[in-house]
């Protein structure tokens, strides 16, 4: 396989990862939000505090579960598309991913090998000019005069 290849199966795997993982949360976090919901419109005033900490336990739990995987699916989604700043996001990703046993943990593994690898070394660090900013690229702080020598850019 080429470099290109492993690049977009990480993608791939960090995407699907990740979008699993925030099916299974958001599952969750309607599941238990409805019982903590039910339980504060139709429980005594004893019962109300736990319908209370129910839906306040699963807005925790949905918080902590956008931190980690939203850089798995942005990393998955950058490194498909080829961004400029996809070796960042993909070790991010792939670092929150091995978390997750075992699905997660083969798709980190797999993308830090491949970040940290030969092929990942050969298709993100020789970059010519890399634009990890989104400003555009400035090819050269010099101008050419009508001689062809370089010289400094002149205001006059």
């Amino acid at each position: 396989m080429t470099a290109k290849e492993h690049n977009r199966l990480v993608g791939i795997f960090l995407m699907i990862h990740g979008g699993i993982q925030a099916l299974i949360m958001g599952i969750l976090g309607l599941v238990y939000g409805g019982i903590g919901l039910a339980i504060l419109l139709g429980g005594k005033n004893d019962e109300k505090f736990v319908g209370v900490f129910f839906i306040l336990a699963i807005a925790l739990v949905v918080f902590f579960s956008l931190l980690f995987l939203g850089p798995q699916i942005i990393g998955g989604w950058k490194m498909f598309k080829e961004k400029p700043n996809a070796k960042i996001w993909g070790i991010i990703g792939s670092i929150t991913a091995c978390m997750s046993f075992p699905l997660g943990t083969a798709a980190g593994v797999y993308g830090l090998w491949f970040l940290f690898g030969d092929y990942g070394k050969q298709l993100y660090d020789n970059q010519v000019n890399p634009n990890y900013l989104g400003e555009p690229n400035v090819v050269s702080d010099f101008q050419y005069n009508d001689n062809r020598e370089r010289q400094p850019h002149s205001w006059k």
